[in-house]
């Protein structure tokens, strides 16, 4: 199964650094379209991703016609605008989660060009979003969780203790 995080024109280079994280962790392909707020060098992004990056599968395109002309897939559009819960879509093989930029999210016309692709994650009405790299988070594990978590390990490990011998 292939899963792809897509973030749009990204501005905050420690959001970016957490999310390549998961995607790394996850086996997760991340895509960047530009312009971002940020260079791939920033000491910040290196720093929130760690010694993640060298796990890291990820393509940089120069605009979203860039990125639509060398990719095809099934593409979700996670807003806070959208009228569909993304926890009701199923997520196909080569599922691309699109996320717009933390200051004013994805286009308007992009998603009034997709109103059936488009999610938002539930939240109270009063406040204005989650943290992109929370979102992100959240959309690639309802992924993961509707393929029942493929090529991730379950089970964890004590590291002092043994599960087998516990009382």
């Amino acid at each position: 199964m292939e899963l792809n995080i897509v973030l749009a024109q990204p501005q905050i280079p420690q959001n970016t650094g957490n999310i390549a994280r998961t995607c790394a962790v996850t086996g997760a392909r991340l895509h960047i379209i530009r312009p971002m707020g940020f260079t791939p060098d920033d000491k910040h992004l290196k720093r929130a991703g760690l010694d993640y990056w060298s796990y890291l599968d990820i393509t940089y395109y120069d605009s979203f016609e860039d990125f639509f002309s060398r990719n095809d897939g099934a593409y979700f559009y996670f807003t806070t605008k959208a009228q569909n819960c993304y926890s009701d879509v199923a997520y196909p093989d080569k599922s691309y989660l699109f996320f717009g930029r933390e200051d004013a999210g994805l286009p308007e016309s992009l998603l009034f060009e997709n109103k059936e692709r488009c999610v938002r994650i539930p939240m109270r009405s009063t406040l204005r979003s989650l943290n992109l790299s929370n979102s992100v988070a959240i959309g690639v594990y309802e992924a993961l969780r509707q393929w029942g978590f493929p090529e991730l390990e379950n089970n964890g490990r004590l590291t002092q203790y043994d599960w087998e011998n516990a009382r």
